[in-house]
C-alpha cells in the first residue's frame, strides 16, 4: 500500500511513540510527502521540543527515524495537478492542495490524514489512522 502522509500524520508520530508512529515505521507500507512537509516541520519545531519534551538533538534523531523511509517528492513531479487539486480543496482547506495534487500524480492508495476535512473532497480516497488499523488485521507490531 502506498499513501501520501498528511502532516499531521508526522507531527502526531514524532509528539507521541504510538500506533501511527509504529504504522509509520512498518514495512508493510509505502509513504510519500511533497517536499514542503519538511518545511512545516521545521516550523513547528520548537511546539514539537516543547510537547515532546525532548532536547534538540534527540528530536532531530526522533525525525529522523521516522521520516527516514518516507519519500520525499519534489513540487515539479505534482506541479501539473496542483490547479484540479487547488480547484477541489479551494473550499475545503486551500493549504493541503499539494497533498492532493501529489496523489493524483501516479499510482497510489490515497492519502492518510486524520483531518476531517479531507474527506469533503471526492477525487481520492482519504485514510484516517482508524481506518489504517481496521485494514491491518493480519500485520503485528512489535
Amino acid at each position: 500500500m502506498k499513501l501520501i502522509i498528511d502532516t499531521n500524520i508526522l507531527i502526531s508520530a514524532i509528539i507521541k511513540n504510538s500506533v501511527t508512529r509504529k504504522i509509520l515505521l512498518s514495512p508493510y507500507f509505502e509513504f510519500c510527502v511533497p517536499e514542503f512537509t519538511f518545511i512545516e516541520l521545521d516550523r513547528h519545531f520548537e511546539l514539537l521540543k516543547n510537547k515532546t519534551g525532548l532536547s534538540e538533538t534527540n528530536l532531530k534523531s526522533v525525525i529522523k527515524i521516522i521520516t527516514e523511509n518516507i519519500d520525499v517528492i519534489p513540487k515539479s513531479k505534482f506541479q501539473t495537478h496542483t490547479s484540479i487539486a487547488f480547484d477541489e480543496m479551494k473550499n475545503i482547506d486551500e493549504f493541503d492542495t499539494p497533498f492532493l495534487a501529489l496523489a493524483l500524480s501516479f499510482n497510489n492508495d490515497g492519502i492518510w490524514s486524520d483531518d476531517k476535512h479531507f474527506k469533503k473532497q471526492k477525487l481520492v480516497q482519504v485514510w484516517t489512522t482508524r481506518d489504517m488499523l481496521d485494514n491491518m488485521e493480519n500485520v503485528a507490531f512489535d
